[in-house]
């Protein structure tokens, strides 16, 4: 992972302590790498409450409550599933905020979405809201990309969203 993304995750570690804000993790295209990314962070066990590999559509219908219908109607690779796995993550491990990553790193197409395809999800106890992102490189940069741009949007969320100031 960048320096950058190390720094932006330790930026969103020290303000969700400071504000008494927990976290949690749904990933699918990035299988934990967002959550690891965080965990790197001295001090991490003070915010980050869990996350949820959900590789397969049954893990996130199963575990995070993804609708079966919207899954089988968009696929996996959309926007309101990105929205869906942050608010199940949210749910499933009882956090303030919940973040997902779903896309497409490729070598092949996914669900008819190209290669680079991801979506950032972010939820609060106010609802939730996805991100579109197409990003270029292989497997592992587009990985590493949506990665940094998940940890960037967990920041915005805790810059800029109200959610519970616990201290």
């Amino acid at each position: 992972m960048s320096p950058a993304a190390h720094e932006v995750a330790a930026s969103a570690v020290a303000l969700a302590i400071e504000r008494g804000i927990t976290v949690a993790t749904a990933e699918s295209l990035t299988a934990g790498m967002v959550a690891a990314t965080l965990a790197d962070t001295p001090g991490a066990s003070g915010m980050l409450q869990g996350g949820v590999v959900a590789y397969q559509n049954a893990v996130k219908a199963g575990i995070l409550g993804v609708s079966e219908e919207l899954l089988s109607a968009v696929g996996s690779v959309d926007a309101e599933v990105a929205a869906a796995m942050a608010d199940g993550a949210r749910h499933a491990c009882g956090a303030d905020v919940g973040v997902s990553t779903t896309g497409v790193a490729g070598p092949l197409p996914h669900d008819g979405k190209p290669v680079g395809t991801v979506f950032i999800g972010v939820a609060t106890q106010g609802g939730a809201t996805a991100h579109a992102y197409s990003f270029p490189g292989d497997r592992p940069s587009i990985r590493a990309q949506a990665t940094a741009a998940a940890l960037e949007r967990l920041l915005e969320c805790l810059v800029h969203a109200d959610l519970p100031h616990v201290k």
